[in-house]
C-alpha cells in the first residue's frame, strides 16, 4: 500500500509541476492573463504540489540512513526556505497579478526571486531530512523546472523594466 501511495504522490506532484510550467509558458506567450481566477487556480495547484511533495518525501519507499546532523540540516533548509518564501510573499503582497514597479526593497534588495529560492530550498531539504533517495532524485528534476519558471520570469522582467539588468548585478538568484 505504501508503494502505491508513493507512486500516486509522485504522479500528482509531477502533474502539478507540469501544470505550473504550462501556465508559465502560456502566460509569457500572452495566451492567458494573470487574473484573480488564474491566481486561485495556480495557488490551488501549488498547494497541491507542496502537500504532495512533503507527503512524497515522508513516504519515500527507498530511504537511506543518514547521520542526525544531515537530517537536521535538511529540516534547516526546509525552514529557511519557508521563511525566505514567506518573506518574499509578504514583501510583494501579490502573486500573479502584480503590475507595479520593480520591487527592490526588503528581501528583494538581496534576492531577485526569494519565493523560487525558498521553494528550491525546501525541495532539497525535505528529502535530505527524510533520507529519501527517490525524492532526492525527483527534487533535481523539480529544481530544473523551478529554474525554468525563473528563466521565463527573468526574460519578462527584463522586457518590462529598463533597470532590470542593473538590478540583477546587485542581487543574487
Amino acid at each position: 500500500m505504501k508503494k502505491e501511495l508513493f507512486l500516486i504522490l509522485v504522479i500528482v506532484c509531477t502533474l502539478t509541476h507540469i501544470i505550473r510550467a504550462i501556465y508559465e509558458i502560456l502566460k509569457r506567450k500572452k495566451l492567458i492573463k494573470a487574473t484573480n481566477l488564474s491566481f486561485i487556480i495556480v495557488f490551488t495547484n501549488m498547494l497541491l504540489l507542496w502537500a504532495s511533495w512533503f507527503a512524497l518525501c515522508i513516504l519515500d519507499v527507498n530511504k537511506i540512513d543518514l547521520p542526525d546532523i544531515i537530517h537536521y540540516f535538511g529540516i534547516f533548509l526546509v525552514v529557511l526556505g519557508i521563511v525566505i518564501f514567506i518573506t518574499g510573499l509578504l514583501t510583494i503582497k501579490a502573486l500573479e497579478s502584480y503590475e507595479g514597479d520593480l520591487i527592490k526593497h526588503g528581501i528583494y534588495s538581496k534576492i531577485r526571486h526569494p519565493m523560487y529560492l525558498g521553494f528550491i530550498l525546501w525541495l532539497i531539504g525535505m528529502p535530505v531530512y527524510c533520507g529519501g533517495i527517490y525524492s532526492f532524485i525527483l527534487c533535481i528534476v523539480f529544481i530544473a523546472n523551478v529554474l525554468f519558471w525563473r528563466h521565463l520570469e527573468e526574460k519578462e522582467l527584463a522586457k518590462r523594466f529598463s533597470l532590470y539588468e542593473d538590478y540583477k548585478k546587485k542581487t543574487i538568484f
